[in-house]
């Protein structure tokens, strides 16, 4: 959720996405991973994701689909080098369980989509550059997923399609007719649905990462936020979305405004 700060290229969104003035290229895709897949711990440093393995399966499996008959490199390295991102040590939000539940509710929506491997890559890709200081997240994650895919032998209108749904996490605005869209942004904004307790965590985790933003700043900008989305007509656009979170979602965001002070 934009906060106010003195950048003026805040996008909008879900989550604060303060931007900083400086800026750090994305090393190649072919450089190898910070950590291997085994080593890749959790922000709390508790050690790997116990469903590290079950993720390298499924991103595999979701890779070699995608490249369908083109041949490739072992798709492993480059599901270790995701997962590595995704354990960085400054995530609170933004982690493999994250990941893991956007992987989940896509599959829960797939029925919808009309490429629901192409969502699946974009979900893997969608914060794998994660800094929470700065506005480009989601462009630079679009940029790595391309030069990524491309030299894993992803056909090029896929990887055009996963950076086309990675970028438009930023404002979570798809059209009438972008069904892999609308799955991704669903999944994504899931976690506005859960329950009390877990969208209290979730709430309290997205604050630690911008543990750098002033209390009053936060609270204002989050509750700016909460208002946008209450006064969207609908927050999520697929049928299955939409019967099973907007309610809870909706209550959920109210109470959280509430507490804001409204």
């Amino acid at each position: 959720m934009p906060i106010p700060s003195a950048h003026p290229d805040q996008p909008s969104g879900p989550h604060p996405r303060p931007a900083s003035a400086a800026h750090t290229p994305l090393p190649p895709a072919a450089d190898p991973p910070a950590a291997s897949a085994a080593d890749a711990a959790d922000p709390a440093g508790e050690g790997p994701h116990p469903a590290t393995d079950a993720l390298l399966a499924r991103w595999s499996h979701t890779l070699v689909r995608a490249r369908g008959a083109a041949p490739g490199p072992d798709p492993l390295p480059y599901g270790a080098n995701l997962l590595a991102r995704w354990a960085e040590p400054q995530r609170r939000y933004h982690t493999t369980e994250h990941l893991l539940a956007v992987l989940d509710h896509v599959d829960t929506l797939a029925g919808h989509a009309d490429d629901p491997d192409a969502v699946r890559l974009a979900a893997w890709f969608h914060d794998a550059v994660y800094l929470p200081d700065r506005s480009t997240n989601e462009e630079r994650s679009a940029r790595l997923a391309e030069r990524a895919l491309t030299e894993a032998g992803v056909p090029a209108a896929t990887t055009a399609e996963v950076a086309r749904l990675v970028r438009l996490t930023t404002g979570h605005a798809p059209g009438a007719g972008d069904r892999n869209g609308q799955v991704l942004c669903d999944a994504d904004l899931a976690v506005l649905a859960g329950a009390p307790a877990a969208y209290a965590a979730y709430a309290a985790a997205v604050r630690e990462e911008y543990a750098f933003v002033p209390e009053a700043a936060f609270r204002a900008g989050r509750a700016d936020v909460l208002r946008q989305l209450l006064a969207l007509e609908r927050l999520f656009t697929t049928p299955t979305g939409h019967d099973r979170w907007e309610r809870p979602a909706r209550h959920n965001l109210a109470t959280e405004l509430e507490l804001l002070g409204g």
